[in-house]
């Protein structure tokens, strides 16, 4: 919205002899950052109220497939708390994207489409938990919706991507090295989507810990979008440039302020959950990210936190239906060390600390 009416000033601007104010408001890193402090604001600002209206109708359902870890649960009063707080934290990163965001941006685009999309699925499995009728949308119900959602977004990135040079390359970590996806670029980009929006909703079940972990791959992910679309940068870096990319850091800033304000109701003890309709919508806007910026196996060393989380719950699976023993107390990984008699700080502290390495040596490895 704001370079609209800047282009719509512009004979005025240039006339009063503020033109390269005007086009220092027009830079990613100038709009990123005031998108970031816009999101932070407006969820603070709507946090309470939402809270408020989320107490009275939509307090956490206690159902797991655990007994155990129900009566965990309901021992801290976990049941005690709101969920769908994944609401404002969306509603947060939407507004600021229209005010500071470029809408006529293809990737600007797709992001609000994400967001909004894997939002309303998991408000949908929300409420349906909510309702008592069941634990939520099937496993094979939401998958399905998740891979059809993916399916709009993945159109749409590969009819762009075709007609962009390097567009359809894949970029390999710490060797400088990148291949021709072709037709495999399609499938791949439904795997990153709906894997990640799926890693970071496991992963959403201690005060704070997905929130914490997504500040850090936000952050991580904002500056890689930056870099991409910068040509200096992007060259003198080695990483594919993909023209426009760059303008998705305003999205991905906005959504680390989003998270950053909503920590202040999350962290420990919890004021507010953001369920799946925060954990979906945000585990599908780090897999763009990395899906455009053509860093997806990055994404591996990013979110790391959130594919030990997803790996934990795969081999816990599978090694019980082979042996029929648990490999682990309890999974996702995160429920393990409590089991194990950890306080929830101390799990989610440590999982926050390896993030941020991992996020760290992430952006280290362009240069390696």
């Amino acid at each position: 919205m704001l370079l609209g009416l800047l282009d719509w000033w512009e004979p005025i601007l240039r006339g009063a002899g503020w033109y390269e104010t005007a086009e220092v408001v027009r830079s990613i890193t100038f709009r990123g950052a005031l998108a970031s402090v816009t999101a932070f604001l407006l969820t603070l600002i709507l946090g309470p109220r939402v809270i408020a209206l989320l107490a009275r109708h939509c307090p956490e359902r206690i159902a797991s497939a655990s007994a155990q870890l129900d009566a965990l649960q309901r021992q801290q009063n976990k049941h005690q708390v709101p969920t769908m707080g994944g609401l404002f934290i969306v509603a947060a990163i939407v507004l600021a994207v229209i005010v500071w965001g470029d809408l006529s941006n293809r990737y600007v685009q797709l992001a609000l489409f994400s967001v909004l999309a894997f939002g309303a699925l998991g408000a949908i499995d929300d409420w349906t938990k909510l309702t008592g009728r069941s634990r939520g949308l099937s496993v094979r119900w939401k998958l399905a919706w998740q891979l059809a959602l993916a399916v709009v977004v993945m159109t749409v990135l590969y009819r762009h991507h075709r007609s962009v040079p390097g567009g359809l390359q894949m970029a390999v970590p710490f060797a400088g090295l990148s291949f021709e996806l072709g037709v495999g670029f399609f499938a791949l980009g439904l795997l990153v989507l709906v894997g990640s929006s799926n890693a970071v909703n496991l992963t959403d079940g201690l005060d704070g810990l997905a929130g914490g972990c997504l500040l850090f791959a936000g952050a991580a992910f904002a500056v890689l979008c930056y870099l991409a679309g910068h040509v200096k940068l992007a060259e003198y870096l080695a990483v594919p440039y993909l023209a426009g990319s760059g303008d998705l850091a305003v999205v991905m800033a906005a959504m680390v302020g989003s998270v950053l304000g909503f920590l202040w109701f999350n962290c420990y003890p919890a004021q507010v959950f953001m369920g799946d309709t925060g954990s979906l919508s945000l585990g599908a806007l780090v897999g763009l990210a990395a899906f455009v910026t053509r860093q997806e196996l990055l994404l591996l060393v990013v979110g790391g936190v959130f594919v030990a989380e997803a790996a934990s719950v795969l081999l816990q699976v599978g090694f019980f239906k082979w042996t029929r023993r648990r490999l682990m107390l309890c999974a996702p990984l995160h429920h393990h060390f409590q089991f194990k008699g950890w306080h929830e700080m101390k799990i989610v502290v440590r999982f926050w600390i390896a993030a941020a390495v991992l996020a760290i040596l992430a952006v280290a490895s362009l240069k390696i």
